[in-house]
């Protein structure tokens, strides 16, 4: 297939002649000023005279902020456009010529295909990206991605513009005169399309819970990550690479049983200790199938909060003590680990002494925003009933296993140093656990965490919890042996092994993330959006009277209302006037996406809802 480029604002057509001529490709090159005005600069008329010869198009008076107006339908399929140094002319500041770029990106969407890349080269300093050296402040600069991502581009890549290499390039124009400018540092930015931003309506699941076909409405924040089905078989997504390198390293060292029968989504009954505000409750109905209208109605406390009537008590931590033996409709919630499974299948006495038994699934905790925390993960959980006698040796001969599978796909991909340790519980003060490790101390004792540290990959010096691993004892079931429990967070895993910074990347929907791990092969991650855009808003308000604020309540809501966008949430400032005894609270929210294109409009809106949402659900006074 031919190649179409478009080239714009040509100063003297010497680097549209330059590529003509390539191979499968087709040149359309384009100037702003009229044929007689670019005829008299120096070498223009020769190039022009050279890309006739050789075919091309050469088309003048064009504005590149009006593309669609000088190119029928049919012709405006271009694979590729090229703006060099794209100028106001004469001295125009900053922001006239960012919004020359505004309006040349949304120009620029009605004529590119839609695997078609932008080429912008801007001067040293101009585009305001980390690239540039020296970096310019912000305010001072073109601000070139944030003004792509508002006609729906993300920047791919990045690299220098290398004028010397270029055969017969000549710039000019400087301040819209035929004068060369200083190219020295100048950076080629490669443009490419966004996923849209999605709006996820209301979603209904419905599964098999025990004998009974039911429904459920999921909650908002998990619309786009329920049924993913990163762990199947015909799935080459990383974390169920890690999975099977995993289960076949462990099967050469235990006996080992995959138990791949399909564990519900749901569970219902005794999390002791648990606390009710970091697990996702749903409403389902057993006995018909209820509308989204009314599933939303229920919902709206049950999702999001905290203040639900369970049938149980909750103690002064606001942890939930479920009564055994209470069984409503109500009280189901998604399951926040597969320990529960494990301990169902000692419970059955499914289980046999000195095999390891392997489960794994998505799991939905409740947590903050912060850059590894995730309402959502992928766990592999280990079961192997022992002699009392073996404890030690079994969780060594464990964990040493896990290592040099873990050691082995890392060499595999990437270079750097890796070091994982096995670190007593006791070893980590609260302050250092990530929010996996945090969580798993709430279901029951743990004896070690498995810590994973790759160079300075910016984790505590202890490194990354990844895992954990636990005993326990069931004297009804056996007097003799000792039940060894290990748990891994394969997305965490992933993100260390194939160097994923953002979690979120994971459950992106873009190809091009899955399209760099064929196969199943795992790879060092390249992203395909380079330095995005971040956009800091703040939000201040009056706790209701009386009322404890439900702060993990209020990141929830920032999570499905952003749809994942933001990225940090702080307090910084908080209030109580001595009169009244009213507390004030003020907090920063920073949105930034790791994979769409994101613009200062979507996250003013993101803003506006999240303002409306936390007066009407949280009850707060805004000011």
């Amino acid at each position: 297939a031919v190649r179409r480029v478009l080239l714009l604002g040509e100063g003297n057509f010497s680097f549209a002649a330059s590529l003509c001529g390539a191979a499968g490709t087709y040149v359309v090159a384009t100037c702003y000023e009229s044929e007689e005005e670019v005829s008299g600069r120096g070498r223009a008329a020769e190039s022009i005279r050279r890309l006739r010869e050789k075919g091309a198009e050469v088309v003048f008076s064009v504005n590149c902020t009006k593309l669609k107006d000088y190119f029928l339908p049919e012709k405006r399929g271009f694979d590729c456009i090229y703006f060099n140094f794209p100028h106001c002319g004469r001295k125009a500041g900053v922001v006239k010529n960012r919004e020359l770029l505004a309006r040349f990106f949304h120009s620029s969407a009605e004529v590119l295909t839609e695997e078609g890349e932008i080429h912008v080269a801007l001067c040293n300093g101009q585009g305001g990206t980390p690239a540039d050296q020296p970096r310019r402040e912000w305010h001072n600069s073109w601000q070139i991605v944030a003004v792509a991502a508002g006609a729906g581009f993300i920047l791919s890549n990045v690299h220098p513009f290398k004028a010397e290499t270029i055969n017969g390039y000549k710039c000019t124009g400087y301040r819209s005169q035929d004068k060369s400018f200083c190219v020295e540092g100048a950076l080629n930015h490669i443009f490419t399309r966004s996923m849209p931003l999605l709006c996820f309506k209301p979603m209904i699941c419905e599964i098999k819970l025990e004998s009974l076909k039911v429904s459920f409405q999921v909650p908002q924040v998990l619309v786009d990550k329920i049924n993913r089905g990163f762990l199947e078989l015909n799935s080459n997504h990383p974390v169920r690479t890690i999975k099977e390198k995993l289960t076949a390293e462990l099967s050469q060292a235990f006996p080992l049983q995959d138990i791949d029968y399909c564990l519900s989504l749901l569970h219902q009954g005794h999390l002791n200790g648990v606390c009710h505000s970091n697990i996702f409750w749903t409403i389902l109905s057993p006995e018909e199938t209820p509308s989204i209208e009314e599933m939303s109605n229920e919902l709206a406390n049950t999702v999001l909060f905290s203040h639900v009537d369970f049938c149980g008590e909750t103690d002064k931590n606001g942890c939930l003590n479920v009564q055994e033996g209470c069984h409503t409709s109500k009280q189901y919630y998604l399951r926040p680990s597969l320990l529960p499974y494990a301990q169902a299948i000692i419970q059955r006495r499914t289980f046999v002494p000195g095999t390891l038994h392997v489960l794994s699934g998505p799991v939905f905790r409740k947590c903050l925003i912060a850059p590894y925390s995730m309402p959502v993960f992928h766990e592999m959980f280990f079961i192997c009933a022992v002699n009392k006698s073996t404890e030690n040796s079994c969780i060594h001969k464990l964990v040493k296993n896990i290592e040099n599978s873990v050691r082995s796909l890392h060499q595999a991909v990437s270079s750097f140093k890796l070091n994982i340790n096995l670190q007593e519980a006791t070893s980590f003060e609260t302050s250092e656990l990530n929010d996996f490790a945090a969580f798993e101390f709430q279901l029951s004792k743990i004896q070690y965490f498995i810590c994973m540290q790759i160079d300075t990959s910016g984790f505590c010096e202890k490194g990354c919890c990844v895992g954990t691993i636990r005993t326990a004892r069931y004297e009804v079931v056996s007097s003799e042996l000792v039940f060894v429990f290990a748990s891994l967070n394969l997305d965490l895993l992933a993100m260390l092994i194939c160097g994923i910074s953002d979690w979120r990347m994971l459950w992106t929907s873009d190809t091009r993330f899955l399209c760099q791990f064929p196969r199943g092969e795992l790879r060092l991650f390249k992203s395909f959006s380079l330095y995005p855009p971040s956009y800091v808003h703040d939000v201040s308000f009056w706790v209701p009277d009386g009322e404890q604020f439900d702060e993990l309540a209020f990141h929830t809501i920032a999570r499905w209302v952003s749809g994942e966008m933001v990225i940090s949430i702080q307090l910084i400032d908080s209030f109580q006037q001595s009169e009244t005894g009213r507390k004030s609270l003020c907090y920063r929210l920073t949105f930034q996406s790791c994979d769409k294109a994101l613009s200062r409009q979507d996250v003013a809106e993101m803003q506006l809802l999240f303002r409306k949402e936390i007066n009407q659900r949280l009850r707060v006074t805004l000011r």
